[in-house]
């Protein structure tokens, strides 16, 4: 992700920062978590998942290169960091759990093949998949014109950045004129950054007040200063912002647009990730269809928050993200 990488550093506190703001609770019995006085099921964060599962397709798990077939496992490298809601130990702390997780076995499911799991630091997911030590990767990795020189992609989520504000601000993002003279925090060396920073240069040529951007150390840090009124906004990853507001219930979501920015008009996406000319971009690309078209897509992205991100079909190797101008 270059510096799009924010959810390995910028997540790695999110459950405890839903817990230590004082926004929302755990439930010791249930391994759930949810806002404080919240009835009903929260989010399940205990090693039994009970996790959604396919069944296989044998018009789509055909289209399985045969080594595969005959092997029977799908080998499939993820990030090792802690990032709520994708990929996480469970209160276990040994149980991988996660929307990434899900998605994976699903998918592995529909194509009648048993996932293997190996948890790895960002850039060996890259090296695993060069020397086919991976099958796939499915660790929110987005489609980008550079990458796409290297590997093949199935899409299956929108990527998208949010600005979480607190509950009952009545306030929405847009465009840049909406953030102008306001208080905003954002993780610095990130995309996210990026944007904002381009959006207060906007603001000042058009006449308008820049953005008094914040910077903190620590995501506790960035609720803290949202509960406290310190800052107006945290503009983050959305599965992050989607996940704090429903796990503490004391912040929304007032904007969301692409990870790629608003200027040109391209929407940054999320996708199975797998070496050029491995043979299984077309099967990934069926056994998402297939799920989206069954329902239980549909059922994973809910239960993880992240149903704004869903994608209608998925695109084998879409536009992406453009290169960085030197």
């Amino acid at each position: 992700m270059s510096v799009r990488r924010t959810l390995s550093a910028a997540l790695a506190t999110l459950t405890a920062a839903a817990l230590l703001t004082a926004c929302g609770a755990g439930d010791a019995a249930t391994s759930e978590v949810k806002p404080k006085g919240q009835q009903g099921t929260g989010i399940n964060i205990g090693p039994d998942q009970h996790r959604i599962r396919g069944t296989k397709v044998d018009s789509v798990a055909a289209k399985v290169p045969e080594a595969i077939r005959k092997r029977g496992t799908l080998r499939l490298g993820a990030s090792a960091d802690a990032s709520p809601p994708l990929g996480f130990y469970a209160t276990d702390d040994k149980t991988r759990i996660g929307s990434e997780t899900d998605m994976a076995t699903l998918i592995a499911d529909t194509l009648g093949l048993k996932p293997q799991f190996e948890e790895v630091s960002w850039e060996n997911l890259f090296v695993g998949l060069d020397s086919s030590k991976f099958d796939g990767v499915l660790s929110n990795v987005t489609v980008t014109e550079e990458r796409k020189e290297k590997y093949d992609f199935a899409t299956y989520r929108l990527d998208n950045i949010a600005f979480e504000a607190r509950k009952g601000s009545g306030w929405k993002v847009k465009e840049p004129k909406d953030v102008a003279g306001r208080t905003i925090a954002v993780s610095s060396g990130t995309n996210q950054e990026k944007i904002l920073v381009d959006w207060s240069e906007q603001n000042v040529e058009a006449g308008r007040k820049p953005v008094d951007i914040k910077y903190f150390q620590k995501d506790t840090d960035y609720y803290l200063a949202l509960r406290s009124g310190r800052i107006d906004a945290y503009l983050g990853p959305s599965p992050s912002a989607n996940y704090h507001v429903a796990s503490a219930g004391q912040s929304e979501i007032v904007g969301t647009l692409s990870g790629a920015g608003a200027g040109d008009g391209l929407q940054g996406k999320i996708a199975a990730t797998t070496k050029k000319g491995s043979g299984l971009v077309e099967a990934y690309a069926a056994a998402i269809d297939h799920i989206v078209q069954d329902g239980s897509y549909a059922k994973v992205l809910k239960r993880w928050g992240l149903s704004g991100e869903a994608v209608a079909k998925s695109e084998i190797n879409p536009p992406g993200l453009p290169k960085p101008k030197n």
